[in-house]
């Protein structure tokens, strides 16, 4: 048996997950096409980048993709987000921490990831009115749409978080490019979403 297979929670080998992004590269660079899209709108709209890391994060933990979540922590980290505000991101309605915007696009990345609940979406677009335009609206949603994108690629691939040598989370990123290209998974790009 492969000792490099990815592993589940007790440890053993669930068989050989195919790696999405490898095995359908076209498809895989649409995505990534997308999620360039994506990112100029988010710009175009005047989403602001710990915004935008804050919605890929919270649409990451309800995911519970651990690939994603590692990436948009970094890269919020570089951003200038605070260790405070991402240690209670899950609870972010129960704090004071975020601002009306934050609080809007949240709600909405909340609800484009749950679709299903209808009520979650008309709390989250009423909160939204108040304090979004229709293109920030918009940005926000297309970013939540793309993370949950590559949520699904690297979650059902099952792309591995491996240890650095060095946990500053600058030097983290580099270190995880660097060995990420000798690594099975193509890493998914740090700015995907972003």
């Amino acid at each position: 048996m492969d000792g490099n297979a990815p592993r589940d929670v007790n440890g053993t080998t669930d068989g050989r997950r195919v790696y999405l992004d490898k095995q359908s590269p076209e498809a895989y660079r649409a995505l990534v096409h997308t999620a360039d899209a994506v990112r100029a709108t988010a710009a175009e709209a005047g989403l602001d980048r710990i915004l935008v890391e804050l919605v890929n994060l919270r649409v990451s933990q309800i995911n519970g993709c651990a690939s994603c979540l590692d990436v948009h922590t970094r890269a919020a980290l570089r951003a200038g987000e605070t260790t405070r505000r991402l240690g209670v991101l899950p609870a972010w309605r129960d704090t004071e921490l975020f601002t009306a915007r934050e609080r809007a696009a949240l709600a909405l990345a909340e609800a484009t990831t749950d679709p299903a609940d209808r009520l979650a979406q008309d709390r989250a677009y009423r909160a939204a009115r108040a304090v979004l335009d229709d293109e920030e609206i918009s940005a926000v949603i297309w970013v939540a749409i793309a993370i949950n994108a590559f949520n699904r690629v690297s979650i059902l691939s099952r792309h591995p978080v491996r240890a650095t040598a060095t946990p500053s989370p600058a030097a983290s990123a580099v270190s995880a490019t660097a060995s990420a290209s000798a690594s099975a998974p193509a890493p998914l790009p740090v700015d995907a979403t972003a």
